[in-house]
């Protein structure tokens, strides 16, 4: 073998190996996390200069702290991986790895909450505060911006809109203790996400009836021109939709998140997990106050056979004077 055939050969063998190598490397990097994968991760979130709690989710650790809450859901949070549910480096830092995976990732404040920005500490009218706030250290809300208090005096108030973080380096410390592939508990962790508390939740494949449009074979371009402005033909229907179901506790209807952005949070969780439809499912227990059911004002409503002016008697409630007070008012 010639020394030109020898070194071709040598050429050859070198990238065969990086081939090797670099199979092996992508092998190994689809083996662990991706983005897009749920995984659930216990955390805390300490500031760097002075390990203050900032969040977690361990019990004895917000207790130590001082900022346990008893109606504050401590259990570790499900997350989809490059969704924007945790910090970059901590995606980052996800990507790859396994059930089990721990450490510490350092957080710049300007990858965090951003750089404190003297220019977001603004004087405004006190009037644009309710009265119960005007007192320092208060969270108030102004013009759509929130901010806390740092003086009053009179009628003018010094307002500090920077977020309480800004300017903080942290330390998000975790643990990934599972990946979750069962769609109710991923749609539950993602609910959980926005709520703090994750409601109870059941997906179920429905049979539901509605009108579709009816496609025309008709191909003749006249007749399509004739029938542009006629009202497409419908027929009814019956089609199968995968729902995710909700139950409405107290908690959850009283949860202002979940008041103002019911509709947001729910398409994103129909879109992150492929579903056709959410429903809210409402149960109300029958006992009511005092032991009563929704009979316990003895058939009010006509029930048993009595009309609304009997029952409103057995009451000791007299109708006539209900009628003559509802009628001046």
């Amino acid at each position: 073998m010639s020394d030109e055939q020898q070194a071709e050969a040598a050429e050859d063998a070198a990238e065969s190996a990086d081939d090797v190598e670099a199979e092996e490397t992508e092998q190994e990097a689809t083996d662990g996390f991706e983005n897009g994968d749920f995984v659930k991760v216990a955390y805390t979130v300490r500031t760097a200069d002075d390990d203050t709690v900032v969040d977690t989710t361990d019990k004895s650790v917000a207790e130590e702290a001082g900022i346990d809450n008893d109606n504050y859901d401590f259990s570790p949070r499900t997350i989809i991986i490059g969704e924007g549910h945790v910090f970059q480096a901590v995606d980052d830092a996800l990507v790859g790895g396994a059930v089990g995976d721990s450490g510490t990732v350092e957080i710049p404040a300007a990858e965090a909450f951003g750089e404190y920005d003297d220019d977001e500490v603004r004087t405004v009218s006190a009037e644009k505060i309710g009265e119960d706030d005007r007192y320092p250290g208060a969270q108030v809300q102004i013009d759509g911006q929130q901010g806390h208090i740092q003086t009053i005096i009179g009628g003018r108030a010094r307002v500090d809109f920077n977020h309480p973080l800004a300017g903080e380096d942290l330390e998000y410390e975790y643990e990934v203790v599972a990946e979750v592939d069962d769609r109710e508990e991923q749609a539950a962790g993602l609910l959980g996400m926005y709520l703090q508390n994750a409601p109870t939740v059941w997906i179920q494949t429905d049979e539901v009836e509605e009108e579709v449009v009816v496609e025309s074979d008709d191909d003749d371009d006249e007749d399509e021109d004739e029938d542009a402005d006629a009202e497409p033909e419908t027929e009814t229907q019956t089609v199968e939709k995968e729902t995710l179901y909700i139950e409405a506790t107290p908690q959850l209807t009283m949860n202002q998140q979940w008041m103002f952005s019911k509709q947001q949070i729910a398409q994103d969780v129909m879109g992150k997990l492929d579903l056709d439809r959410v429903i809210v499912q409402e149960t109300i227990d029958g006992a009511g106050p005092m032991g009563m059911g929704m009979g316990g004002l003895g058939g009010l409503g006509g029930a048993g056979g009595e009309d609304i002016e009997a029952a409103l008697e057995d009451i000791d409630i007299d109708a006539d004077e209900l009628a003559d007070e509802l009628d001046e008012e």
